[in-house]
């Protein structure tokens, strides 16, 4: 079990970084992106240098011993200048570009005093786990532990704020998202600030050890899982809701479907229904089946019906498009039957019948399969010829 939050932690955060990656080389240039897809990756970076097995690694390999602590301090350090870009970015404003440069100067003096500290400091028993209180009192490894401690709390502490703060402000998506980033923020402080209460009992003589090598990496690894969720939730919301109006408006065709379902069969209209597919692409499948139909039922279509039916709902109900849809559900009732009966011979294309339009538009296929399901009242019979059925309105 030895590492195994870090590299779960590590993955979490690298998928999320993964699934950022397409958007990233489509816009190489938005900061705001960068800065984002940084995040992930630098954090993804701590966790897998912060496991157990690659502190022995790098330790093995740089035949130095802790070699990995000063390592794994400065993507900290890059994590937390990350992370404080991202918030600069939120904010926006005319002096964006001015105080980041601030923060990287300020984190870059931060990695020096990691780097300095650590050469000047003796740290020669390695500790793969709990260097941070092994040498809390030894000089200048000391200073370096607390150092990358306080730029680490000071970063999640204003990614907190600024990410709970603009919450309140957002709707949705957005909103779920600042929510989530900032509780794995604050996550993130409670890391900080275990290790920091455990290094300042071991200044008092007492061993607090637990802290530091059970509840920081636990509140790290909840912090990495809900940050990613955070960042992924903005962009998952839009595809949600569209796939959520996708699957009402197929649903909604349904009826217009299996009106004209006698005739895809036969006149071999029917597209090969999509296997495994996403709402849209089903979508999209009932709809160029059902405009397939009719493009081939467009001879058939008798605009006097279509008038007169489109006159009796709308004298009834006075709304236009409820009138508009009941006609098209009365045409193409007609229409189908008389493309199906037995020798029927094509109505001559004269123009003089034809319908102003050739085939509805999406919203309107909607609204007239309502009116095929009989959802809304029907028009009077009288303005129907016999034989035609209306089948309601929208």
């Amino acid at each position: 079990m030895s590492g195994l939050i870090n590299y779960v932690s590590c993955g979490v955060l690298w998928l999320g970084l993964l699934v950022k990656a397409p958007d990233l080389l489509r816009h190489r240039r938005d900061p705001y992106l960068r800065t984002i897809c940084a995040v992930l990756g630098l954090a993804g970076l701590c966790f897998f240098l912060g496991a157990p097995p690659t502190v022995g690694a790098v330790n093995r390999i740089g035949d130095v011993p802790n070699l990995a602590a000063p390592v794994t301090y400065v993507v900290i350090t890059g994590y937390c200048a990350a992370s404080q870009l991202l918030v600069v970015h939120w904010r926006g404003g005319p002096r964006v570009r001015r105080t980041a440069r601030r923060w990287l100067l300020a984190y870059a003096v931060v990695v020096l005093g990691i780097t300095v500290t650590f050469a000047l400091g003796e740290a020669p028993v390695e500790r793969r786990t709990d260097l941070d209180t092994y040498y809390a009192t030894t000089p200048f490894i000391a200073q370096m532990i607390v150092l990358y401690l306080l730029a680490h709390l000071t970063a999640v502490t204003v990614t907190a704020v600024s990410s709970l703060r603009w919450a309140r402000r957002v709707r949705g998506g957005l909103r779920a998202g600042l929510t989530l980033l900032g509780t794995g923020s604050l996550c993130g402080a409670g890391y900080s600030l275990a290790k920091l209460v455990a290094v300042g009992a071991r200044w008092s003589g007492r061993d607090w050890s637990k802290l530091d090598t059970t509840v920081s990496p636990a509140a790290a690894g909840l912090g990495a899982l809900l940050t990613v969720v955070g960042v992924l939730v903005p962009l998952a919301a839009p595809r949600a809701t569209e796939w959520r109006r996708a699957r009402r408006t197929y649903a909604r065709l349904e009826p217009l479907e299996r009106a004209l379902d006698d005739l895809l069969t036969r006149r071999t209209l029917r597209l090969p229904r999509p296997g495994l597919a996403s709402p849209t692409t089903r979508l999209v499948w009932r709809q160029t089946s059902i405009h397939n139909a009719l493009s081939h039922l467009d001879a058939y279509f008798d605009r006097e019906l279509y008038d007169r039916t489109r006159a009796g709902v709308l004298a009834a109900t006075g709304e236009a498009e409820r009138a508009e849809a009941a006609a098209w559900a009365a045409v193409i009732t007609a229409a189908v039957r008389a493309e199906a009966e037995p020798g029927r011979r094509v109505p001559p294309r004269d123009g003089g019948g034809r319908l102003p339009a050739r085939v509805p538009d999406p919203a309107a296929l909607a609204r007239i399969a309502d009116a095929l399901t009989g959802a809304a009242p029907a028009p009077a019979a009288a303005s129907v010829p016999s034989g035609t059925t209306t089948a309601g309105t929208a």
